[in-house]
């Protein structure tokens, strides 16, 4: 298998055009959900004494563009370390829907989409572009922002879907402190992508995206970087 996905991205790269990234720059001016620390970065060493220029980098696993695996709120959860590959190279559905504040993306939405465009698969990724990491700079972009209703969550997990991203900082609508479509999606195993970007530079409703977390061993999530192919 680990052959097979190594024989897959090679293929990937060097049929590789345009990549369009879809990673927030990780910087200490990067807004963080509220509660966590900004990234710091401290430089360690310096060419001119050492030899070398190095930095340390403080931050947390789930900031900017990051990878929520189930451990991050399901007990004895899949931990980040242990994501299989194949699931990290993945055939997206992308779901253009537009969303304002506080605005959820509903089932109704997901059903028409599909009535459009087809069926979304079990096993394929679902992301969602709803236009709200335009907003990052913004005091209410944790507070606010769009995610999915109950319904919608529920109807993602029934499909048995690998992974559901959304360009916003959380797959819950910011007012949703429960975490209900989390629990909902991460209880299935199905892996949450969040604070993705660029969306719009994508013109298919299909793609093939490659997002690789850190081997955090033990880790509820990390940090990615995210490219659409």
């Amino acid at each position: 298998m680990i052959t097979n996905i190594k024989i897959e991205l090679s293929a990937l790269i060097t049929n590789l055009v345009d990549p369009i990234d879809l990673t927030l720059e990780i910087s200490d001016k990067l807004p963080t959900f509220p509660g966590s620390p900004r990234p710091k970065f401290f430089p360690w060493a310096n060419k001119n004494v050492d030899g070398y220029n190095l930095e340390l980098v403080f931050l947390s696993s789930h900031s900017g563009t990051h990878l929520d695996a189930p451990i991050h709120f399901i007990d004895h959860g899949l931990k980040i370390d242990k994501v299989p590959l194949k699931r990290l190279v993945t055939d997206v559905t992308l779901c253009k829907i537009r969303k304002k504040a506080n605005e959820p993306i509903t089932s109704k939405d997901i059903l028409e989409f599909e009535r459009k465009n087809g069926k979304i698969k079990a096993g394929t990724s679902v992301i969602f572009a709803t236009g709200w990491w335009k907003n990052l700079s913004k005091k209410d972009y944790f507070a606010k922002n769009p995610g999915l209703s109950l319904g919608a969550a529920k109807y993602l997990s029934q499909k048995r879907v690998n992974l559901v991203g959304i360009d916003s900082p959380s797959i819950d609508l910011g007012r949703d402190s429960k975490f209900s479509a989390h629990h909902i999606l991460l209880k299935r195993g199905i892996l949450i992508l969040e604070n993705l970007c660029n969306l719009e530079e994508i013109h298919d409703t299909r793609f093939k995206l490659v997002v690789l977390p850190l081997k955090l061993k033990g880790a509820t999530g990390s940090p990615v970087r995210a490219i659409a192919i």
